[in-house]
């Protein structure tokens, strides 16, 4: 192991050399109370910023063991120390020459609190994991920069956030005890009857599309935009008390489980608290405004995918008889409609183990969803494959305990099916669950009901063993590239598929471009990397013919859970985030190049 001051020597040394001959400082460096462990170095300016390590013995670091004594709270330290990492190195960043010189980067986490790989916590240690671009002008090795930046900006960024006596205090309990609370709401769920608990004075709008941070509320006078969002009050009717371990009880509105519709005028809020629900299965950051809104863990958005692939799913409780005697107990196409994308999503859905649907029309296929009284008239069955949804929709909870909270506002036939009704008015909801009721008795539908007597078939599938992808890439090179010895090489196939993530909603893989935006719940781009590298994974273990996607599905995880996000990949790596396998299976069911038999 070499020295803080060796590693300044040799970048002197390397000053104005060609830039490849920074792979000389790969190795480890001690540092005054922390180890700097250069895994990968960039091999141009260009290219991906160099990966680093840092690691400080907690007989420095100092982190009370009451602070990670449980997932829950090590979980949301390693969160709170993400988020601290990058604000003190946003503070220091400074470019240094050409390309990716001066980087200092790491995971940067939105509003979420979630499992990451680039900071871990326990009993002996930190460890951050972050990536650094080197210095260089042109492809001319900046030696003096290199030092001062590996020698003072890292040690710095590193002194103000991973010393607990560094630290907020106060903030990082709030933190934690925030998270805590959470987890405990959500874990009361079920035992009270609910799939979603929105509590009193939650602030569900965000400031736009594209920037999830809250709405400034009516009560806030910092902000001078015109919208202000109005904290959210449950009706009386729907209130809950629930308990939390630190903060004590909280109330607020239970969605019950059964089926519930959220009602209303346009731009009254009926989207954006079904949004708040969707992400309700992920814990949120201290005054998000939605840190106390949980969710059942299951629930998934449900959405129409013109154009998406579907490979053998059993979609006969909503489209059978197809014209040319087409079967759909294992109906596949490259090309699927909107009624036939929405039902294959939601099948996949529940064979991944959903209990929860949320649905809004806006993202719906219209006939997928209803099949009017006129329109029956017109067009008989016999000529109609498609049994609407709301035929099936209650047979789903009968049979199959399957929740649903659905947005619809331009459908009344749904009330007849609903157990709760929730309007929005003035972005406030209100139990209209008896109006709706009596509306629905006075004004008859005369529908005739087209969802047989039970809802059908949940079908597990296997996939076939043969590759996902087209291999590229030698997991050996990565090895030898990275330089270490932590892994085990025999733990990884000798090929591995090229992924490429260009955002949260596409995956290249292999050479395959996947549209994930669909996949409305993935917030992350690190967990769509993650993804990828548990696809590469099970293909590799698991992918044998013989197992059933559920089976994968939970042997991934399982090993996930037992080795961390490190079992998925053959070295070291910061940019991973934990993803749900809903989601998992979601990104396998869109690749074109799977095949499948079902059970």
């Amino acid at each position: 192991m070499s020295t803080a001051q060796i590693l300044h020597q040799t970048l002197l040394h390397l000053d104005r050399q060609g830039y490849k001959s920074y792979q000389q400082i790969r190795g480890q460096y001690q540092f005054p109370g922390f180890l700097l462990l250069i895994d990968h170095v960039q091999s141009d300016p260009f290219a991906a910023p160099s990966r680093v390590r840092v690691r400080v013995p907690q007989s420095e670091a100092q982190f009370p063991p009451a602070f990670y004594r449980s997932p829950s709270r090590e979980i949301a330290l390693r969160d709170y120390l993400d988020r601290e990492f990058d604000r003190q190195a946003a503070d220091l960043r400074e470019k240094r020459g050409s390309g990716k010189s001066g980087l200092i980067d790491i995971a940067s986490p939105g509003q979420t609190v979630l499992e990451r790989s680039a900071v871990w916590i326990d009993a002996q240690q930190v460890e951050v994991r972050f990536s650094v671009g080197l210095p260089a002008s042109g492809r001319t090795i900046l030696g003096r920069q290199a030092a001062e930046l590996l020698g003072q900006d890292i040690p710095e960024i590193v002194r103000r956030s991973l010393f607990f006596a560094a630290l907020d205090a106060a903030a990082l309990q709030t933190h934690l005890e925030t998270v805590e609370d959470a987890n405990a709401l959500r874990e009361q769920l079920a035992v009270n009857g609910l799939v979603a608990f929105i509590p009193d004075g939650a602030i569900l709008p965000r400031q736009s599309g594209v920037n999830d941070q809250p709405m400034p509320s009516i009560s806030s006078r910092s902000s001078r935009s015109s919208e202000r969002a109005i904290p959210f009050q449950s009706p009386d009717t729907l209130r809950v008390t629930l308990t939390r371990p630190n903060q004590g009880k909280i109330t607020g509105m239970g969605i019950p489980k059964g089926v519930t519709l959220i009602v209303g005028g346009g731009y009254h809020g009926k989207s954006t608290l079904l949004r708040a629900i969707a992400l309700g299965i992920y814990n949120h950051i201290p005054q998000d405004g939605r840190e106390q809104l949980v969710t059942d863990r299951t629930a998934v958005k449900i959405r129409a995918e013109d154009g998406r692939s579907i490979a053998g799913v059993d979609i006969s409780p909503f489209i059978n008889h197809l014209p040319q005697g087409r079967p759909t107990t294992q109906f596949s196409t490259e090309n699927a409609s909107g009624s036939t994308s929405q039902a294959a999503n939601l099948m996949e859905a529940l064979e991944a183990g959903a209990k929860v649907l949320l649905v809004d029309e806006d993202t719906a296929a219209t006939n997928f969803m209803i099949r009017d009284r006129r329109m029956q008239a017109l067009i008989a069955k016999d000529k109609e494959p498609i049994t609407p949804f709301v035929d099936k929709i209650q047979q789903l909870y009968r049979d199959h305990g399957v929740s649903t909270v659905l947005v619809m506002g331009g459908s009344g036939d749904y009330f007849e099916t609903a157990d709760t009704v929730i309007a929005m008015v003035d972005f406030q909801p209100q139990d209209v669950t008896q109006q709706a009721k009596a509306i629905a008795a006075a004004y008859p539908t005369d529908r005739t009901a087209e969802g047989g007597e039970q809802f059908g078939n949940i079908t597990p599938r296997t996939p076939l063993a043969q590759r996902l992808d087209s291999p590229r890439r030698s997991w050996q090179r990565d090895r030898e590239e990275h330089q270490t010895t932590e892994r085990s090489p025999e733990r990884f196939p000798e090929r591995a598929p090229k992924l490429k993530v260009r955002a949260v909603d596409e995956l290249m893989f292999g050479g395959e471009a996947i549209d994930l935006s669909a996949i409305e719940q993935l917030v992350e781009v690190g967990q769509v990397r993650a993804i990828g590298a548990a696809i590469s994974y099970l293909q590799q273990y698991y992918l044998d013919g013989k197992r059933s996607l559920v089976d994968i599905l939970e042997a991934v995880m399982r090993d996930v859970q037992n080795g961390t996000l490190d079992a998925l990949t053959p070295y070291p790596q910061g940019d991973l985030t934990l993803f749900r396998a809903i989601e998992l299976a979601a990104v396998v069911n869109r690749l074109r190049t799977l095949k499948v038999s079902s059970q």
